[in-house]
C-alpha cells in the first residue's frame, strides 16, 4: 500500500457524464456502435476526471465511474447469467405490480430510466468487473487507486427477482453463492495488480434499518427482503465478511448512505447510524465510508461512540453533499472533520463525499463544475488539518 498523508482526501466514486459519454453509453447499448469505440470515449473521459482530482488536490483518486451507467448496474454486461431490466419491464413481471408503482411514484424515480441487473440464469464472472478499470488509471496516474465495486448484499438483493431469477436458483441465499465467489475472484486479480483500495457499496443496508415494517423505498434492490432485519442484516454481514476475509494487502471499505437518486431531500431515507452501528463492528472491512453531510444521517456519536469502532476501524466521513449547488466553507468541513477528532486519531480520518456525484448516469446530482469546487474545498480542509495535526 502506498503511503497516505494524515487525512487522505477521496471520492466515493462516481462523477458526472459528459454529453459524449452518455451519448456513447446510449449507442453502444443499442449496438450502434463497437465496444472499443465506447472505450476510447471513456478513455478521454476518465482522463478528465482524473486531471480534476489531481488538480483539485484529491490524494486516492478514482476513475469516476465513466464507463458504467450506474454503481451496479454495470456487471450486466461481464456477467454470465444477467441482463438488463428497466424498471418499467420489472412492473411486468414483479408479483406485487400496484405496490411497485408505488414505490418508483414515492422516489421519484422514472421507470424508464434506472437499469436493474437482473438473474436470468446461472451467474458467472464471463470478464473481469473493474480490473481493466484499474489499469488504465493506473497508468496514468501514480497517485493511490480507489476501485468502487458493488458489494454482495446490494448485487443479491438487486439481482434476484423471484418471477425471472427463480428458474436458476430458488433463493437468493443460492444466488448469493455465486455472487461472494464472482467478488472474490475480482479481489483477489484487483490485489494482484496492485489496487490500493477497494471500496464495496452497500446502500441498501439504510433500507433494512430504517424500515422495520418492510416498507420498500430503496428501489428495486428492496425487493427480496426477509421481513425480520436483524436477520437480514446479520446475513448482509455475512456475505461481505466472506468476501474480504483473507485480502489483508490491500485496503477494504464499505460505503453506506442514504440514497442518492435525486436532489430532493425529501425522498431519500433519514436516520443514524445507531441501528447499524452493532452489524457495523462485526465487519472486516478496514473503513467505513459514511455520510456524515447531511443532518438526516444522525450525530457521530452514534457510531463513533462504539468502542470496537474506535478500535479498530479507519473513517471515511463525508464532509460535502454531492447534491447541494453550495460548496461548503473549508472552515465548516475542518470543524466537522475536528468533531471526528474527538474519538479517533488524525490517521484514522479520511474526508470524502456523502456519496457519489454521478451515482446513475442519467440523473448525476451535480454539475463537473461545483462538484470540482466540493473536491478542491475538502483538500484545502485538509490541509489546514494537517497543519493543525502534524504527522
Amino acid at each position: 500500500m502506498k503511503s497516505l498523508p494524515l487525512f487522505p482526501v477521496t471520492m466515493v466514486g462516481s462523477w458526472p457524464r459528459s454529453p459524449e459519454v452518455l451519448r456513447a453509453q446510449r449507442r453502444l447499448q443499442r449496438g450502434d456502435i463497437s465496444r472499443d469505440d465506447f472505450e476510447r470515449v471513456a478513455d478521454a473521459a476518465v482522463l478528465d476526471v482524473l486531471r480534476i482530482q489531481e488538480e483539485a488536490g484529491v490524494d486516492i483518486v478514482t476513475d469516476g465511474e465513466q464507463r458504467r451507467d450506474n454503481f451496479y448496474s454495470f456487471v450486466a454486461a461481464k456477467l454470465e447469467g444477467v441482463r438488463l431490466m428497466s424498471l418499467n419491464e420489472m412492473l411486468d413481471v414483479v408479483e406485487d405490480r400496484a405496490g411497485f408503482e408505488r414505490l418508483l411514484q414515492t422516489l421519484d424515480v422514472p421507470a424508464f430510466s434506472i437499469l436493474n441487473p437482473t438473474c436470468v440464469g446461472k451467474v458467472r464472472r464471463r470478464e473481469p468487473l473493474a480490473l481493466d478499470e484499474y489499469r488504465f488509471l493506473r497508468a496514468h496516474t501514480n497517485r493511490p487507486i480507489k476501485v468502487p465495486l458493488p458489494g454482495p448484499y446490494l448485487l443479491t438483493r438487486a439481482m434476484w427477482v423471484k418471477e425471472v431469477a427463480g428458474a436458476a436458483y430458488p433463493t437468493k441465499e443460492a444466488l448469493a453463492e455465486d455472487v461472494i465467489a464472482l467478488l472474490r475472484e475480482e479481489v483477489a486479480a484487483l490485489a494482484d495488480a496492485g489496487a490500493d483500495f477497494i471500496q464495496f457499496d452497500e446502500p441498501v443496508l439504510t433500507e433494512v434499518a430504517f424500515n422495520p415494517t418492510g416498507t420498500r423505498t430503496f428501489m428495486c434492490a428492496a425487493l427480496a427482503a426477509r421481513a425480520d432485519p436483524k436477520e437480514e442484516l446479520e446475513w448482509a454481514v455475512s456475505l461481505i465478511n466472506r468476501v474480504v476475509e483473507g485480502f489483508d494487502g490491500v485496503r477494504t471499505g464499505l460505503h453506506i448512505c442514504r440514497g442518492n437518486w435525486s436532489q430532493n431531500e425529501t425522498t431519500l431515507l433519514s436516520g443514524s447510524y445507531h441501528p447499524l452501528t452493532p452489524y457495523l463492528e462485526q465487519l472486516k472491512v478496514r473503513q467505513l465510508v459514511l455520510e456524515f453531510a447531511t443532518p438526516r444521517a444522525g450525530e457521530l456519536p452514534a457510531l463513533l461512540g462504539s468502542e470496537v469502532i474506535r478500535a479498530h476501524k479507519e473513517f471515511g466521513m463525508g464532509v460535502v453533499n454531492p447534491r447541494t449547488e453550495e460548496v461548503e466553507s473549508v472552515e465548516a468541513i475542518v470543524a466537522r472533520a475536528g468533531e471526528a477528532l474527538e474519538y479517533l486519531p488524525p490517521e484514522r480520518v479520511f474526508l470524502n463525499p456523502d456519496c457519489g456525484f454521478g451515482t446513475f448516469s442519467s440523473r448525476p446530482m451535480n454539475t463537473s463544475e461545483i462538484a470540482a469546487r466540493k473536491l478542491a474545498a475538502m483538500a484545502q480542509a485538509a490541509a489546514v488539518l494537517r497543519t493543525k495535526y502534524p504527522q
